[in-house]
């Protein structure tokens, strides 16, 4: 069984189908580049896999976990959904940082917001227990309780700052740790978006045109970041629209056009030998554009 399976996606807007059945597997440490052209469903099939948007049909299903299944009528909650949306971490063109923040608590707070989660759910469950417990136990086990809980946020505490200084070595910005993003140039935002996707450790790591907004001078650092992160085992899906990398990185690649899979399979075939005239047109526009 894949790591992950996407079955018969599909999505409309209005009148306006844009997914019309997309269905792909893919393997625990490989990378997916998708390819096409602007309006394609490219960017909606990534939002429905990081559950921003629900698909009206289909199904997925993850490490043999069914997460989503659209057929059987399944509702979620918000929790539930956010609780999904932790499966799969998404990096976006525009970055998205906080502006407000500095580059390490932009890193670190939504790994603080699941902690304090955690503890809120322990005290739930503490004072559930404590209600049903004899009364001359209770003044013991708050003591107890309170002591584990300060020993829990503290752990949590420098977890999260231990693993945030990794992430910043990793991408390069351990000496922009209390920088603001408007300090920063464009790719290294982008950075600092790859290192807060990462802070959630992730099954999956998700790209929505990660250079798309950056100078090309710019696009090579950020590229060279999602290379490394391949080395690391990390599963990836990246939605680009530079070839080049998605020939050198990935492992397999999907062509999207109106809707659906023109096309997939390893660089070297959909590169070298595409079957589909939609996929040949577009990459021969592709370098056509490169020259221009």
């Amino acid at each position: 069984m894949a790591f992950l399976e996407v079955n018969n996606y599909r999505k409309r807007f209005g009148d306006n189908e844009v997914l019309k059945g997309i269905s792909f597997s893919l393997e625990k440490g490989e990378v997916l580049a998708i390819i096409g052209s602007s309006g394609g469903g490219k960017t909606t099939l990534l939002r429905c896999l990081n559950f921003l948007e629900t698909p009206d049909e289909g199904s997925l299903t993850l490490d043999g976990e069914l997460l989503f299944d659209a057929e059987q009528g399944r509702r979620y909650s918000d929790a539930q959904i956010r609780e999904k949306r932790l499966h799969f971490g998404l990096v976006f063109q525009q970055f998205n940082l906080f502006p407000q923040y500095t580059v390490f608590k932009n890193i670190t707070l939504a790994q603080t917001l699941l902690a304090r989660q955690e503890c809120s759910r322990r005290k739930k469950e503490f004072r559930a227990a404590l209600r049903k417990s004899p009364r001359p136990e209770r003044a013991a086990m708050k003591e107890d309780f309170a002591s584990s809980l300060a020993s829990l946020r503290a752990d949590r505490k420098a977890g999260i700052e231990r693993r945030t200084e990794e992430l910043l070595a990793r991408v390069g910005l351990t000496e922009k740790r209390n920088a603001y993003p408007y300090e920063l140039s464009g790719g290294q935002q982008q950075r600092v978006a790859i290192a807060r996707a990462l802070a959630l450790q992730p099954d999956i790591l998700c790209f929505d045109e990660p250079t798309s907004a950056l100078d090309p001078e710019l696009t090579g650092e950020v590229l060279k970041v999602i290379k490394g992160l391949k080395s690391s085992d990390s599963t990836m899906i990246v939605v680009t629209h530079e070839m080049g990398f998605a020939r050198s990185v990935a492992d397999r690649v999907l062509f999207i056009a109106d809707g659906v899979i023109e096309e997939q399979g390893t660089p070297a075939e959909v590169f070298d030998s595409p079957k589909s005239e939609k996929t040949r047109a577009f990459l021969q526009k592709s370098l056509e554009d490169i020259f221009v």
